[in-house]
């Protein structure tokens, strides 16, 4: 049976009349981006090229935290000389606070300052695991490369401490944000229906010219069978981001090796979770803590979930295939239909 998930909260506001869905794309942050817009085909409120605009919002993005552009902000952060305070772009500055405090409030589960244990491997700008060359690291060289030195940050100045060393990395809440930053820069331009998407990480407000919300199915496991129980998401001012561990993984010894490293044992996750969904009206919160409670794991994870109120499903690869847990605000956001 297939299951709804709606909004709490449903705006008054009606379907927008006598308007089209127009369609915009792009490429960024090494994915693609999209956005649906709802609006009349002559909107003279509208800049004259959305998709410019919608562009220049990643780019900015881009230029800031790309951990992949050695110009960026961020790769002059990683590269600036021990002990010395750098002075951040407000965007960049307002990402990695709310990474450290995720990192505060899951012990250490995901950490923006483990940039070097991720490049170590193979899923950073550098030492590809799908290049000639790579080598997988032994556990003596994951301990050697764990976060130990860590940033500093000043609200005032709007600046943060190179301690000596530390590789920021924000792959695991950029694209969240660069999701909202399309959102927000709609809602400025006077766009109140749209589903703006970066890399499968998606955000929706308002309506459909039909009335019907911007539905989105939760995204599924690579081996689950067909014709199973699906969960589509009206995002009605929602926004949904899933960290799985068949999106970028190489094999070794017989043994999947995802992209999500656990930044406390220096090793890439092997707790069962075969993908964690979050739902969240930002999309930051949702690649973040989606992130966060992978890497906690099942037992872990679904208790901070209840902790924190996160409306989080966790998919559980078995002997009898992927098996799903809800914490209690999913549930709550379900029907049956």
């Amino acid at each position: 049976m297939r299951r709804v998930l709606l909004p709490h909260a449903i705006s008054p506001g009606p379907a927008p009349s006598g308007s089209g869905v127009h369609d915009y794309r792009g490429l960024s942050m090494g994915t693609s981006w999209s956005a649906r817009v709802a609006h009349a085909g002559a909107a003279p409120h509208l800049p004259d090229d959305l998709h410019a605009g919608l562009q220049a919002r990643l780019d900015d993005v881009v230029a800031q935290m790309s951990h992949w552009e050695p110009g960026s902000d961020l790769g002059r952060f990683n590269r600036a000389p021990a002990g010395t305070w750098q002075v951040l772009p407000p965007a960049f500055f307002h990402v990695l606070a709310y990474a450290l405090d995720v990192w505060r409030d899951t012990a250490g589960a995901c950490d923006p300052c483990a940039g070097a244990l991720v490049n170590l491997w193979g899923f950073g700008p550098v030492n590809r695991y799908d290049e000639p060359g790579f080598t997988v690291p032994t556990a003596e060289q994951a301990q050697a490369a764990l976060p130990v030195a860590r940033v500093r940050l000043d609200p005032v100045s709007r600046s943060a401490l190179q301690p000596g060393g530390v590789q920021l990395d924000l792959s695991a809440v950029a694209k969240g944000y660069g999701v909202d930053c399309l959102a927000r820069w709609l809602e400025e331009q006077g766009v109140r229906d749209y589903l703006v998407e970066v890399g499968g990480e998606l955000r929706g407000a308002g309506l459909k010219p039909d009335g019907q919300p911007w539905w989105v199915a939760l995204e599924g496991v690579d081996d689950a069978p067909a014709g199973g129980d699906g969960i589509v998401a009206a995002l009605h001012g929602l926004a949904v981001a899933t960290s799985g561990d068949y999106r970028r993984y190489f094999l070794h010894d017989g043994q999947r090796r995802p992209h999500t490293i656990d930044p406390r044992s220096g090793m890439p996750i092997d707790n069962g979770l075969a993908s964690v969904t979050v739902v969240d009206g930002s999309c930051m919160a949702c690649d973040a803590w989606s992130t966060a409670l992978t890497v906690l794991g099942l037992e872990d994870g679904l208790a901070l979930a209840e902790r924190r109120g996160i409306a989080a499903r966790f998919v559980v690869r078995t002997d009898r295939g992927p098996v799903e847990h809800l914490s209690s605000h999913m549930r709550a956001m379900l029907e049956q239909a």
